[in-house]
This record gives C-alpha cells, sequence and structure tokens, in this order.
C-alpha cells in the first residue's frame, strides 16, 4: 500500500473518531475496509502525531478520541465548515467578552482553508442575514466557563450578588443550567442559604468561585421555562393575565420570551402573562398586538386600558 493511501486512511480514522464519542475496533474496520490490525497500527499512527487515542478493552471496550496537551487538527465535512462559519460570523456580535475577537481569529483561519465553493456559500448567507437584537451586556468567558464546568461537576460556586437594590451579597448556590435570551446570560441555580431555585443575572455576579464541595442534583424545574417565567414576571410590580383572541405561535412571534409567557387556552385563545411597572405601558404593548383581548388580571389593567382608549379617541377627534 502507498503512503498516499496509508495517510488518506489514517486521515479517515481521525474523522471518524472526531464524529461520535466511541467505536469498537471491528466498527472501524468495517468503515475504512481493513482489518483490526490495520486499525491499530493506523491508531498508534495517530498517537505518534499527538493524538490522545484512548483504548478501552474487553467486551463494550473500543477507541475514543481525548483531551490533550494542545488542540490538534479537525476535520470538518462540508456542512460541518459552513455552520462553523456561519456561527463564527453571529460570534463576532455576541455577547461574551473577548469572544468577538477570538471569533474573528477562528473564522480567519477557516476561511483560509476552506475550498471557494464553500467560502462562496457562507458569505452568500452571512450577506443575506441581519441580527435584529439590541445591545447585549457582555460577559467575562472565564465566568462562563467557570459556570459550565461546575454545573457539569455538580459542585457549589460562591459569589457576590448585586439585587435590584443595589446591595451586593455573599451567595452560595448548586448551579444546573445557564440560560441566554440573546441580550442577556441567566444561571439557574438552588441558593443554599434560602434552599430554593433561583435565577441569576451572570452580569451582576463578581468573585464567582467554584468549590470543591460536591452536591447531589436534585430533581428541578425545567430550566427554560423556569428562566423565562423569572425573567418575564418576578421582577416586576405587576403581572398581567391578558387572553387574546390568537393563536400561540402567532403571539410568541410578537412576544419575545425574556417579555412574556405564552398559554394556549383552546379554541383560537391564548393568555399572555406579561410583567409591567407601569399599566399604562402594559395596556399599551397589548393593543399594539393587534389581537381582541381580555384583561384577566389585574382590575387595574382595565382602568389603564379604559384610560388608553378615551386619549386615542380624544386624538382621534371622536370624543
Amino acid at each position: 500500500m502507498t503512503v498516499e493511501a496509508t495517510t488518506e486512511r489514517v486521515l479517515r480514522l481521525l474523522a471518524l473518531l472526531q464524529r461520535r464519542p466511541s467505536w469498537t475496533a471491528a466498527e472501524l474496520a468495517s468503515e475504512l475496509g481493513v482489518t483490526d490490525r490495520s486499525v491499530r497500527r493506523d491508531v498508534e499512527r495517530l498517537r505518534a502525531l499527538g493524538y490522545p487515542v484512548h483504548a478501552t478493552a474487553g467486551v463494550g471496550g473500543g477507541y475514543q478520541l481525548g483531551a490533550g496537551t494542545r488542540l490538534p487538527p479537525l476535520l470538518l465535512d462540508d456542512e460541518e465548515a459552513t455552520a462553523t462559519a456561519v456561527s463564527l460570523r453571529l460570534a463576532a456580535g455576541g455577547t461574551v467578552a473577548g469572544a468577538g475577537e477570538a471569533a474573528l481569529r477562528a473564522l480567519a483561519k477557516l476561511d483560509q482553508v476552506m475550498p471557494p465553493r464553500l467560502r462562496a456559500e457562507v458569505r452568500a448567507v452571512h450577506g443575506a442575514t441581519e441580527t435584529l437584537v439590541g445591545p447585549g451586556v457582555e460577559i467575562d468567558a472565564e465566568l462562563l466557563v467557570t459556570l459550565a464546568r461546575a454545573c457539569r461537576d455538580a459542585v457549589r460556586v460562591r459569589f457576590r450578588y448585586t439585587g435590584r437594590d443595589g446591595e451586593a451579597r455573599e451567595r452560595t448556590a448548586e448551579p444546573v443550567r445557564m440560560v441566554t435570551t440573546g441580550r442577556r446570560w441567566y444561571l439557574m441555580a438552588r441558593d443554599v442559604d434560602r434552599d430554593d431555585w433561583r435565577t441569576f443575572r451572570l452580569d451582576r455576579m463578581r468573585e464567582v468561585e467554584a468549590t470543591t464541595w460536591r452536591f447531589r442534583p436534585a430533581e428541578h424545574p425545567d430550566p427554560v421555562a423556569y428562566v423565562q417565567r423569572s425573567v418575564a414576571e418576578a421582577p416586576y410590580r405587576y403581572l398581567a393575565r391578558v387572553r387574546l383572541h390568537a393563536r400561540p405561535e402567532q403571539v410568541r412571534e410578537l412576544v419575545p420570551p425574556q417579555v412574556g409567557r405564552v398559554e394556549d387556552d383552546g379554541d383560537g385563545w391564548c393568555v399572555l402573562v406579561a410583567g409591567g411597572e407601569d399599566l399604562d405601558w402594559l395596556a399599551v404593548h397589548v393593543v399594539r398586538l393587534g389581537f381582541d383581548a381580555e384583561v384577566l388580571e389585574p382590575p387595574e389593567l382595565r382602568e389603564a386600558a379604559a384610560r388608553l382608549a378615551r386619549r386615542l379617541a380624544a386624538m382621534a377627534g371622536t370624543g
């Protein structure tokens, strides 16, 4: 067998190992069309190049590409390369501090080795795309890494947290998941001192430290639904429930998840749950949705809607 054929086979082996967590020798041999012995030799070639290929003996054992002391080159197929390049372009304008510059560096490297046909596809997608989000709050990438590892390893974290009253207090929490709304990042965790689930904004967290105290993950609410409820409802003085003559998906297209929660009410109706500090503001935004509406609560919102109706009638000269 020629050196070129061997090199091509070793590269195919590397691509397979990067595709999924574990392979048996028989599976790899079948994919490559060689014997188990050839697979073992090719694995040794990869190891000699610095790729940490781990082997597990016995029934159910196999080969797995592990983490090494340096990041080895990745092999991407056409779809993976295109998706990665598009994601990097979006990340260049994201809310993670320093990620924009890193994304641009990675994109430059990827663009340099991309075939022209793929480069053209990526640029076409980017040229036809605009991001309709306002400026977000930048989050330090190290903070994200610290919290992600704490969620993965189930260890408690300690930090100083600035509440809505402006006071910074020591908190200890058992993190479950981070959730981003596009503009802000949140952590869902069990507050140890309060023995209850809480949502923490990452931009209000300081001096975050992962401890060595492991905890046993408990049953918890769905992180996305819990954060949405906390963000859209909990912080506000008023909580409105308004019945709308529209399908839930119609309202969700107009109301971001961080602004309100939509519940199906059947027969072509749904219920919008949203919080606010000002009832007039809530009334205006419900009217702007453009659907027939019925205020369920609070009663004060009906009064605000009546005031708004009188003002609009006066503006139209029909009052």
